[in-house]
């Protein structure tokens, strides 16, 4: 593992500026911050340069950011939330939450995991990359997302309502609901368990996939065109 600089954020009283001004002394080596990083709201700052880790919380929000730099793990949460960042870079951990609302991403890029929700309202989103957890809640509404590529296990709810989703992909686990009503899923795939209700209403779907546990109750509309065999497979509660 790479030796970084480890810099408490405390010790420049939390000013941004005066860290800058210390590193570029340094020859600006590539660095990890410890503690609450706040950026919101800075319009002058539009790269993190050489910032490798963060071991706390990045808040860069409704800020002029335009690249991560070097950034590659966020221990806590990171909010982009209203920023013109267009891409995560070389980012691949979220320890908490990720907030990208309102932003230009399309991607989320070399992305693997998020610790906590997922929050892609009013973005173009149209790849989940490389991403392959998800420990909150992920709603993929109205985009235009055709396939959940990587992405193997969502612990919260999974909401794809109304998206041009086609595929789930790797998907495997879903620990609260699963909501695919109105999208053109026709299989469900690899997925074996959702913890709580599925809503397959409005939908073309044909198989169960590899599909063994539902927590809750299967809402199917009165001409599904799953066989019997597969409803009665396992002992599924379903509702039309």
């Amino acid at each position: 593992m790479e030796n970084l600089l480890k810099i408490p954020y405390t010790v420049f009283n939390n000013d941004w500026d005066l860290l800058q001004q210390f590193l570029e002394r340094r020859g600006n080596p590539r660095y990890e911050l410890v503690g609450f990083v706040n950026l919101s709201y800075r319009k002058d700052i539009f790269d993190l340069g050489n910032l490798v880790r963060v071991d706390g919380d990045l808040e860069l929000s409704w800020s002029s950011i335009q690249s991560l730099g070097g950034l590659e793990y966020v221990n806590g949460h990171l909010s982009l939330h209203s920023t013109p960042i267009e891409s995560l870079g070389n980012l691949e951990y979220v320890g908490y939450y990720l907030n990208l609302q309102n932003t230009t991403i399309d991607s989320l890029g070399n992305l693997k995991y998020v610790g906590g929700r997922l929050i892609l309202d009013h973005t173009p989103i149209e790849s989940l990359g490389n991403l392959e957890y998800v420990g909150g809640y992920l709603a993929l509404t109205d985009t235009s997302i055709k396939s959940l590529g990587n992405l193997i296990r969502v612990d919260g709810d999974l909401i794809l309502h109304k998206s041009s989703i086609q595929s789930l992909g790797n998907l495997e686990y879903v620990g609260g609901e699963l909501d695919l009503m109105g999208t053109a899923i026709q299989s469900l795939g690899n997925l074996e368990y959702v913890g709580r209700n599925l809503h397959l209403r409005f939908t073309p779907i044909q198989s169960l996939g590899n599909l063994g546990y539902v927590g809750d109750t299967i809402y199917l509309s009165r001409n599904h065109q799953i066989s019997e065999e597969q409803l009665t497979r396992f002992k599924f509660k379903v509702y039309y």
